[in-house]
């Protein structure tokens, strides 16, 4: 018995399908890409929905020449319809792994800057492996993907977060530290300096990671602990644009030791007072997948 508000429905003739169509049209907003993203006719998808629609006894979008919405009824038809196809899917994974099979999907996010393993030869190795599982990969900031992790849209995650901070809501393990150094361009007044102190560049413009982030609190805590302030002008989580303003000479920037690129336009100075990152693997700690547990035990293997 499907319940849905008040309204209780035999669903004996309902269809995964018919959920499927449903939850596309919601998300696409449109029926015509809903068509196109389940493979089938705009009309037969327009007719599997009308029909349930009529099994419910409730409509469960809005339609007008220009725009499709979810109706009340269909908010939360939706929610209860993702739940439903998640659980089916979960169902066909977990016999598959019953038998040896490890199939479905995963999806995996990570920081800009992990160093502790290599991400790219570790995806390998579990492609290798298991090279029925289809990957998802989203790269985010480390509060970001521990958020998403919670919510149950992203299976794991690999973190960077300050000494003083481990992840939280999550199932988690430590994979090491690195140091942040201070990466100046080649024509900095710094670059023959083999260290320096955090007062040494108390005068530097910075690029950062944006304000609030993990990333950006592991350099805020060291210099507000050395009771030095910065000014940091330039905020992204794209490295690759902080490591070109560095070798511009437009910035300096803090980095993990093992992320700075080599290249002959950046020098990398030890910071004898300087703060250090430390990075896990995160997970939830409810119910993991067959593909969650495969790959933590590939990241065991890859750890530096």
């Amino acid at each position: 018995m499907l319940v849905i508000g008040p309204i209780y429905v035999d669903h004996e003739c309902m269809e995964l399908q018919q959920f499927r169509y449903v939850v596309a049209v919601a998300e696409e907003g449109n029926f015509t890409r809903a068509a196109a993203r389940c493979f089938v006719v705009q009309s037969a998808l327009s007719h599997q929905v009308k029909r349930l629609e009529e099994e419910l006894g409730v409509t469960l979008f809005n339609r007008t020449s220009r725009r499709v919405e979810l109706t009340p009824a269909g908010t939360a038809f939706v929610a209860a319809a993702r739940s439903t196809l998640h659980a089916a899917e979960r169902a066909a994974v977990d016999a598959a792994a019953a038998a040896g099979h490890i199939t479905g999907r995963l999806s995996v996010g990570v920081i800009p800057t992990v160093t502790a393993i290599e991400v790219s030869a570790s995806l390998k190795a579990f492609r290798e492996a298991h090279p029925q599982i289809h990957i998802m990969l989203q790269v985010g900031g480390s509060d970001e993907l521990e958020a998403a992790i919670i919510r149950g849209d992203l299976d794991v995650g690999l973190l960077g977060l300050p000494e003083n901070r481990q992840p939280r809501g999550v199932a988690w393990r430590h994979l090491g530290s690195d140091p942040l150094v201070a990466v100046v361009s080649q024509e900095h007044r710094l670059a023959d300096s083999h260290e320096v102190q955090l007062g040494d560049l108390a005068q530097e413009t910075f690029s950062d990671f944006p304000s609030g982030t993990p990333a950006r609190e592991e350099s805020d805590q060291a210099f507000a602990a050395a009771n030095i302030h910065r000014e940091v002008a330039f905020e992204s989580m794209a490295t690759d644009l902080t490591v070109d303003l560095i070798r511009h000479n437009l910035a300096v920037a803090l980095l993990p030791a093992g992320y700075v690129p080599r290249h002959p336009a950046l020098v990398s100075i030890a910071i004898a007072d300087g703060p250090s990152r430390s990075e896990y693997v995160a997970w939830s700690s409810f119910n993991p997948s067959p593909a969650t547990h495969a790959f933590l035990e590939i990241i065991t293997q890859n750890g530096r």
